[in-house]
């Protein structure tokens, strides 16, 4: 039986749903969860097309598409802010050392580092009327702490700064950092947003990029700061980061993280990730991207399926990819997905 792609009647829009979830709670329907969908299809799922990303009518199409499928939430950036860095090949993939600005001293001095206040935050208010009863925002960061130091140095190169420089990363590092948290204190003051979203991929397949030790000592201390200024303003605060994390997900956890969002099959299946760490933090997502892709339709279904009866009563899950659905995803495979949620209550 092919799954029915039709939300149910009875299912709105409703924050404190994924609330519950954060909190580890059993919610009173399935909760959706995805850090972000691709424009097409999001016009798909709304039927017309677009702005570009930071206008108006580019936030009133995502909020309409999560809606309509039935997200308790949209996600978007508090502004348009970035950390310039040199141009990068994007052919399949993208290098971590190509694009680097900041090599020595001089470099760091001469950088233009740009003040989040500078940007304009009006979109955050102005959805506020248009947000449907119930919904809020969940506000990504423009890339996170280490995402972004890889940006500006070079992967290669903070390596070598680590033992050769170790104070003039720790400056870049710190500028990169303070930085972050302002732009989400921003972000902080609008009704509109009901959840903050720190996105910073940490490592790949077998171990972090850099040595627990080392981002202990540059990395999760800015962490901590987001956490803390999230939470100080009465929001919950989600980790977005891909790669290996058992031997920093204690510090995810004592750092007072609400969820954890990134996960692959072939690093730890969400599965036995729940299983692992629910009682401590939000698991969220979690379904495997390839094996979405991959797999038929039933499988999809059956997975998704077994996942809802398997935290149904304990709670803290919420279903939805392993990382994003990007543009070479079907969007038939992504519909299977949520509609495994719609079939859980009918």
């Amino acid at each position: 039986m092919k799954p029915n792609r039709v939300k149910p009647d009875s299912w709105k829009p409703d924050i404190e749903n994924l609330y519950k979830i954060l909190r580890r709670e059993k919610a009173e329907r399935p909760v959706l969860f995805e850090l972000f969908m691709h424009k097409e299809l999001y016009e798909n799922i709304i039927g017309r097309t677009m702005d570009e990303l930071h206008t108006m009518d580019h936030l009133k199409g995502v909020v309409d598409a999560f809606a309509t499928v039935g997200y308790d939430y949209a996600t978007t950036y508090a502004s348009s802010y970035s950390f310039p860095a040199g141009e990068q090949r994007r052919i399949k993939t993208v290098s971590q050392n190509e694009g680097a600005v900041i090599s020595d001293e001089e470099s760091f001095e001469a950088y233009n580092w740009l003040d989040p206040d500078d940007f304009d935050h009006s979109n955050l208010k102005e959805i506020e009327g248009y947000l449907p009863d119930g919904m809020k925002l969940m506000v990504m960061g423009p890339g996170g702490v280490l995402e972004n130091a890889v940006q500006l140095i070079g992967y290669q190169n903070m390596c070598l700064m680590l033992y050769e420089d170790p104070e003039l990363l720790k400056q870049i590092v710190d500028n990169i950092g303070e930085r972050i948290v302002r732009y989400y204190e921003n972000a902080l003051e609008f009704d509109s947003v009901g959840i903050i979203m720190s996105n910073d991929d940490w490592g790949f397949k077998t171990q972090t990029f850099l040595r627990p030790e080392h981002m202990r000592e540059y990395i999760f201390p800015w962490h901590k700061k987001i956490v803390d200024v999230s939470h100080a303003a009465g929001r919950p605060v989600l980790l977005h980061s891909c790669g290996y994390f058992d031997d920093v997900m204690g510090d995810v956890i004592d750092m007072g993280y609400d969820g954890k969002h990134s996960y692959e099959d072939t690093i730890l299946p969400v599965e036995l990730s729940y299983d692992k760490w629910h009682d401590s933090i939000a698991i969220l997502g979690g379904i495997d991207v390839d094996f979405i892709i991959r797999s038929s339709e039933d499988k999809v279904t059956q997975r998704c399926h077994d996942m809802l009866v398997h935290t149904q009563e304990k709670g803290g899950w919420a279903l939805g990819s392993g990382n994003s659905i990007p543009d070479y995803f079907p969007d038939d495979k992504y519909f299977t997905m949520i509609s495994a949620a719609y079939d859980f209550v009918r």
